[in-house]
């Protein structure tokens, strides 16, 4: 069945819209993306300048009043009171449609997620615009509109509850719509799909330091890297066998406090104790660029602008959050804010317009990132707990393939894993659910599996103070452990799974990294 054939059992649009499309194409306008089937092009006249601008000016403006009209159209067949069955009907097989045409939906921190979500967003521009049209949030101060993410969080909730709508109130993820996706995937539990059969590998080349942050390569199964205190960055390959040290990237005169890999892998970013930020080349170790912290600060934190990796955003100790510009070593204009103590925690969200960022205080701000100048304005302020550390902020859109609430997951010195949900689309959250673990004073991370399931529940992974990695189940409401691995002898400060979650590392508080492999089913 055709999408658009479809479409006629919603009402009289599709009339209405080939009529606004021919007055369109009459006045010399053309289409772009999916609302249209073809291109008209319109041969150029001789004539003066002037004449040639008034026309395209024309032909913005009405194109401009072609897109509200359909929007209006579809706003008011939406009114038109059609039954709720039907549009949940249309809604699922219009989602079936995408998929099989464009692939499933998927997490950043691959090449093939983010061309995934280029795709994804120039086919629903259109349909989007009309959820905000009467929003007046999405009005800026002078009745202009602000741009609205494709990711955009009060929209996804909106689809929740069209697809969702028996949802049982207060669970993550929908134990009624499981079955199909659980048969999908052998009917395994998650029990058994995160057990593991030991350890693959030990590395111990940083035994005199804490290794605070270790880290996969984005959609890579066996390159690794993990910084340490000692001021040393080291990458790792794990296959063929035996694992090894590829090289050591030295240059920072203090530890090294964290992190990240560019969407392409092919640099490095690493921020310092001793006030720098460093660029790296990853085939060779070569260090690109040095760059000072804007207010010579020790530096706590990193991650790069997932759309955009020529920006960095980093946190320090002065309580100050930068944009950094990596090519011109220099802080973006207006991409600078101040938080309530030392930064110690960022995440974007997938879309790269929402950045969160957590301190030694217990706060978590949020901040509306411009994708097209980096300025960061600031949104909202949670409390986590006040006095307590925020150690780890991870971002994910997608618990599941079975549900799609945008969620945080957070540690602090609570001795509590924290899990919100993001409501709207300026960061604000919701706490959903916590789980035990000790954690008092280590700077502990966690994070979201990287492969949506298609088991009934979903899965998060955390180190914690008692030498152990946890494993959670965020949809179980009683004992929500699915799994914990024993092997360290120190505190565990992160994880990392590789792309297809074969391997887990897990770094500690005495420099030691150990490599998980999981059980073939």
């Amino acid at each position: 069945m055709r999408l658009r054939g479809f479409s006629h059992a919603l009402g009289r649009i599709p009339i209405d819209l080939l009529r606004a499309r021919r007055l369109f194409l009459a006045a010399g306008g053309h289409f772009t993306g999916a609302c249209s089937r073809g291109r008209t092009r319109r041969k150029r006249r001789p004539g003066n300048g002037r004449g040639v601008a008034a026309g395209l000016s024309s032909r913005r403006e009405f194109r401009t009043q072609y897109i509200r009209r359909r929007s209006q159209l579809l706003r008011e067949n939406a009114k038109a009171g059609h039954p709720p069955a039907l549009r949940r009907q249309y809604l699922r097989l219009r989602g079936q449609l995408l998929g099989q045409r464009y692939g499933p939906l998927s997490e950043p921190g691959s090449a093939r997620a983010y061309s995934n979500s280029i795709v994804r967003s120039s086919r629903t521009t259109l349909d989007r615009m009309e959820d905000f049209e009467d929003d007046p949030r999405a009005l800026g101060a002078r009745g202009h509109r602000r741009s609205v993410s494709r990711g955009s969080y009060q929209l996804q909730a909106q689809m929740n509850r069209a697809v969702y709508e028996d949802r049982p109130p207060g669970s993550v993820v929908p134990t009624s719509a499981a079955e199909a996706s659980r048969a999908m995937a052998g009917d395994t539990s998650l029990s058994e799909n995160y057990a593991f059969a030991g350890m693959y590998h030990v590395f111990d080349q940083h035994v005199d330091e804490a290794v605070p942050r270790v880290r996969f390569a984005n959609d890579d199964r066996h390159r690794l890297a993990c910084c340490s205190l000692d001021g040393s960055i080291s990458l790792c390959q794990l296959v063929p066998a035996p694992p090894t040290v590829l090289r050591v990237l030295r240059g920072h005169t203090r530890g090294v406090s964290d992190f990240a890999w560019s969407l392409s892998n092919d640099i490095l970013v690493s921020t310092s104790l001793d006030a720098t930020m460093r660029i790296w080349a990853s085939e060779d170790g070569r260090c690109i660029r040095e760059i000072p912290d804007p207010d010579g600060a020790e530096l706590l934190c990193c991650t790069f602008q997932p759309v955009n990796n020529n920006l960095t955003v980093v946190g320090n100790a002065k309580h100050n959050v930068h944009v950094m510009n990596i090519s011109t070593g220099k802080k973006v204009k207006g991409g600078s804010s101040k938080l309530t103590g030392r930064v110690l925690a960022l995440s974007f969200d997938a879309p790269g317009r929402l950045l969160w960022a957590g301190d030694d205080r217990g706060s978590v701000f949020s901040f509306l990132f411009d994708m097209a100048t980096g300025k960061l304005t600031k949104a909202k302020r949670l409390v986590v707990h006040e006095g307590s550390p925020v150690t780890s902020i991870s971002a994910r859109s997608w618990v599941s393939r079975e549900a799609r609430d945008p969620s945080l997951l957070i540690n602090a010195c609570l001795n509590k894993l924290l899990l919100y949900r993001v409501v709207d689309n300026e960061g604000t959250l919701q706490l959903k659910r916590s789980f035990p673990i000790e954690q008092s004073s280590h700077p502990v991370r966690s994070i979201f599996c990287p492969l949506m399931s298609f088991r009934q529940g979903a899965c998060v992974v955390t180190g914690s103070e008692d030498m152990c990695v946890h494993f959670f189940d965020v949809e179980r409401a009683a004992k929500a452990a699915v799994n914990k691995l024993q092997g360290h002898s120190a505190p565990v400060l992160d994880v990392s799974f590789n792309c297809d979650e074969s391997l887990l590392a897990s770094s500690d508080a005495s420099g030691m990294v150990i490599v998980w492999r999981r059980e073939q089913k």
